[in-house]
């Protein structure tokens, strides 16, 4: 008899794909979905769908029951938000109600997806890994903090004899970023040629489907109560868009935007949602902040000791180059190999 496994964020990026490497592998898979979460990620998967939110406890409690494995992938991801109380209610009370409704229905193992901006940023260029200390003022946004506050209440549930381990991703590439995340936005701006000009910044970038592997490999082999950063290769935002050039034969952006200039459009983009719009902003000065320093790390102990895979970049952009284009986001001239096809 498979064993149920359950996955909440399934209807996002990193969440659809830990699903579908779950149910390739054999797994009974439920997973918890909002009511009004859009479902386009899992239209046609073989899964025991529930509705409720990680803010409401009993929901949560509900999907949990009978379940051998859990993977908390769900997180409200965004740089703004008219009220930010929103964020750490998604992020910190529902992980809390998470980890409590697996503590009391004896669940065998959890894996908590976390992120690198829990991680802190050491002097340039030395790649950060898990041990690296949060600086004072690296914590540049409520998502981060609340992801912060919500490892803490995670490792006091391990020391509670929870048997959770946490994951913190890099910058996901691939198919399945229906969204798209502000990593994949970049690539559909690429192609689009909207983006006409970069900053100097940096990024770990690796494939979603390593990330997703990172997870099973998590709940199989990692050390309760440890961290392991899930990613790949350190690109500057230069090297990233000479690569996409390469891929899709459009030029790279030459303009270089100072800083300055970045975060006087970020402030002014955000003071109007804020105060005006009461919609996202078009430059949300939370991402310009993060972009000011490189964002590079270390993967090395997810590589060690979980066998995390290493799949080249280009294969990464290809294959988000590929679904954007079959999924209507880009239109592209040059034929990208597809990611259905490998």
């Amino acid at each position: 008899m498979m064993q149920k496994v359950l996955v909440t964020g399934a209807t996002g990026f990193i969440g659809a794909n830990v699903a579908r490497l779950l149910l390739e592998r054999g797994a009974d898979v439920r997973v918890l979905v909002r009511p009004t979460s859009d479902r386009r990620n899992l239209n046609g998967l073989e899964v025991e769908s529930f509705e409720g939110d990680l803010r409401d406890p009993e929901a949560v409690q509900r999907s949990v029951r009978g379940c051998h494995r859990v993977f908390h992938v769900g997180a409200d991801y965004r740089f703004w938000a008219r009220d930010p109380r929103e964020i750490y209610r998604s992020n910190v009370e529902g992980t809390i109600h998470v980890m409590e409704a697996c503590l009391s229905a004896g669940v065998e193992r959890v894996v908590y997806t976390s992120t690198v901006g829990t991680i802190g940023l050491a002097a340039h260029p030395a790649p950060c890994d898990e041990a690296t200390p949060m600086l004072g003022g690296q914590l540049t946004s409520h998502y981060k903090r609340s992801k912060v506050q919500a490892e803490q209440a995670v490792l006091s549930y391990a020391a509670r004899g929870l048997p959770v381990v946490i994951v913190n991703p890099s910058a996901p590439i691939g198919p399945w970023d229906a969204k798209p995340t502000p990593t994949g936005q970049l690539i559909v701006d690429f192609v689009r040629g909207k983006l006409s000009a970069i900053v100097d910044t940096g990024l770990n970038v690796v494939h979603v489907r390593d990330v997703a592997e990172g997870h099973l490999l998590a709940a199989e082999r990692g050390r309760v109560g440890e961290r392991y950063i899930l990613g790949h290769r350190n690109m500057t935002l230069a090297e990233i868009v000479a690569e996409l050039a390469e891929i899709t034969g459009r030029p790279a952006p030459r303009l270089r935007l100072p800083y300055a200039v970045a975060w006087t459009a970020g402030a002014v983009s955000t003071a109007v949602a804020t105060w005006i719009t009461h919609r996202p902003p078009a430059i949300a000065l939370e991402a310009v902040r993060m972009a000011r320093r490189r964002m590079f790390f270390d993967p090395g102990k997810a590589v060690r000791e979980l066998g995390l895979p290493q799949t080249p970049v280009r294969a990464a952009f290809q294959d988000a180059v590929a679904w954007f284009e079959e999924n209507g986001l880009i239109t592209q001239s040059r034929r990208i190999v597809s990611w259905a096809s490998r």
